[in-house]
């Protein structure tokens, strides 16, 4: 047992810009974790750190606390390697989806454990449960033996890992403190590393429609996550990767699992293939295996075998027609010319808003409801053609969401030369 201390003290340290010992930090998540040390209390220590920074030694120091709090999966009794991958969040990211089951297919175990969406960032596990019949919670034994049947499981966190970051999640989520770097990567960090991968794949997002709206903070964060990652005895890259535009065509869970599909038979937009090939070589070589183009995989269709196979394992139907919204509304473009700019806020805040998303942990989410755009920027667009198709089950959702779209994007009617901007920005390892 750590050597007890008092959160007044912890508080005040961190306040007055002092470093945490690692007894103050060890004592402070337990506490916290077993209801010693009362929600006001984290939520003055959580923006102090907010406020006053962590170094390096008292970040990783207090992602092995929460790592502490609960239970550590192992999967070294598996008869290949593992590889998971990490997205900061962002708009119209399906990537997970076309993703576990390509790596899956090249010899490397991916144990996906993802979470539900909130706000404008979409859920990996809402997206699925659009897939009729598909179930996210799966006991350990199903997960181990799926890993070892299929090579591919995406499925939720059990209770049983980083429990601390359960709680203080949930506290951060409403006392403003989410944006503290400390607190992001040592929540992700805690989760990833408890889960026992081998190797993993960070893709930090930048640009406004990822929480990190600057390259230099979300370099600073990948930075972290890496030196985490890396200490912990893991693998550990990360990918910074461009998040003004949305990704792909759609956003909404329905509309994002057909477009996964699509990318698995071959076809699919061709920013969604470039990410998932991308991150598919890094997990691999993280895991070893360097004789294997993902990319060919993808093309020959072993990719979308071991998705049917990955989603039959968790009873859904791969077969069965996805659900559809009830009313759609098109947007027409203002003007004929280049579409020059689609921002990836506006489009996750529109597809939120038309039930897509969710305002509270415990809000239910629209299986068909969303946005689909006709354009990426680059592409010519002709006035009054449809340059966005909103789907809602509740027609009353349209006028919020047009809000959210106005200036969302533009038109140039010159048809200017346009520069798309890089999607990979940088490799950190």
């Amino acid at each position: 047992m750590s050597e007890r201390h008092d959160a007044v003290e912890v508080i005040v340290a961190k306040r007055d810009g002092a470093e945490l010992s690692d007894s103050q930090i060890d004592w402070v998540i337990d506490a916290y974790t077993r209801g010693e040390v009362a929600d006001e209390q984290m939520s003055a220590l959580a923006m102090a750190i907010l406020l006053n920074g962590m170094d390096r030694r008292e970040i990783a120091r207090w992602t092995g606390a929460m790592i502490a709090s609960g239970e550590r999966m192992d999967f070294s009794s598996l008869s290949r390697p593992t590889a998971d991958k990490h997205s900061t969040g962002g708009v119209g990211d399906k990537i997970t989806l076309p993703l576990a089951p390509l790596v899956a297919a090249c010899g490397v175990a991916v144990p996906q454990l993802s979470g539900r969406g909130l706000g404008h960032t979409g859920g990996t596990l809402d997206k699925l449960e659009a897939i009729p019949g598909w179930r996210a919670a799966l006991s350990n034994e199903e997960m181990f033996a799926q890993l070892e049947d299929v090579g591919a499981v995406i499925c939720a966190a059990g209770d049983g890992l980083a429990p601390a970051d359960k709680k203080l999640y949930a506290l951060r989520d409403v006392t403003g403190t989410v944006e503290a770097i400390p607190l992001i990567a040592s929540s992700i960090m805690s989760k990833k590393i408890a889960e026992g991968t081998g190797a993993l794949v960070l893709d930090v997002k930048v640009g406004t429609g990822a929480f990190m709206k600057d390259v230099d903070q979300a370099r600073e964060l990948a930075e972290t996550m890496v030196g985490l990652g890396t200490d912990a005895g893991v693998h550990t890259v990360a990918l910074l990767t461009d998040m003004s535009t949305p990704l792909g065509l759609t956003a909404g869970n329905g509309l994002e699992v057909a477009e996964s599909v699509e990318v698995l038979a071959g076809g699919g937009p061709a920013d969604v293939v470039e990410l998932t090939v991308a991150l598919a070589k890094e997990m691999l070589a993280g895991a070893g295996v360097s004789d294997v183009d993902p990319a060919e995989v993808l093309a020959s269709g072993r990719a979308m075998d071991a998705w049917t196979q990955m989603i039959r394992a968790q009873d859904g139907d791969p077969e069965a027609d996805l659900p559809t919204a009830r009313h759609t509304h098109d947007v027409p473009a203002p003007a004929t010319g280049v579409l020059t700019r689609l921002d990836a806020m506006a489009v996750g805040m529109a597809a939120w808003r038309l039930g897509a998303g969710r305002a509270r942990k415990e809000d239910p989410v629209q299986a068909g409801a969303g946005v689909v755009w006709h354009a990426r920027p680059g592409d010519q667009v002709t006035e009054g053609q449809p340059l966005f198709t909103l789907h809602t089950d509740d027609e009353h959702r349209f006028d919020r969401a047009l809000a959210s779209l106005e200036g969302g994007y533009d038109v140039d009617e010159g048809g200017s030369a346009f520069t798309p901007s890089a999607l990979l920005i940088d490799r950190i390892s």
